[in-house]
């Protein structure tokens, strides 16, 4: 995407978080999605890709678990779920269990349903789902509940310094 567009969407209100400002700072290419968020809605990442009109196995939902007892960031496709064994392995663990909402928070500086694998407070290992790599753009959080950034799964893992491995399942 052009400077230009970047610029644009920045103007438009819908930028400005820190998952917005890392891709900026980076020079990458992406695109801002905002959408009217429901707190009913049952699913965070369901919701947002309905809400765009894209395929469920390209929105990717970021949770945050511990391996070992060190946090570690999973970044999955919404219409899946996490693989524990499978991150573990992926970062040479033995044991993952889900991190606390209020561990993820404080340590991503987001809020749940907004937790980005860009900008965060606290710079966490991630592992992105290898399902990525079969599309040529994927769409994460940008920061906050009702706002997404699409963008190359290859610049989510080299901006967040993923592993990708096979983290997900159906």
């Amino acid at each position: 995407m052009a400077k230009k567009q970047k610029k644009q969407q920045k103007q438009s209100g819908t930028g400005g978080t820190p998952a917005t400002v890392a891709l900026t700072a980076a020079g990458a290419d992406y695109t801002v999605h905002a959408y009217e968020h429901d707190p009913a809605h049952p699913s965070y990442g369901e919701e947002a890709a309905q809400a765009m009109g894209v395929s469920p196995d390209r929105v990717f939902k970021t949770l945050v678990a511990e391996v070992d007892g060190e946090l570690t960031v999973a970044v999955v496709p919404v219409a899946g779920t996490l693989n524990l064994k499978a991150l573990a392995a992926a970062v040479s663990g033995k044991r993952a269990v889900m991190a606390g909402p209020a561990a993820a928070e404080r340590t991503t500086g987001y809020v749940r349903g907004g937790i980005s694998p860009l900008g965060q407070r606290k710079k966490l290992r991630t592992v992105l789902d290898d399902s990525a790599s079969s599309h040529a753009t994927v769409c994460v959080s940008a920061g906050r509940r009702g706002l997404e950034v699409e963008l190359a799964p290859g610049d989510l893992a080299r901006l967040t310094g993923a592993v990708l491995a096979p983290i997900g399942r159906e």
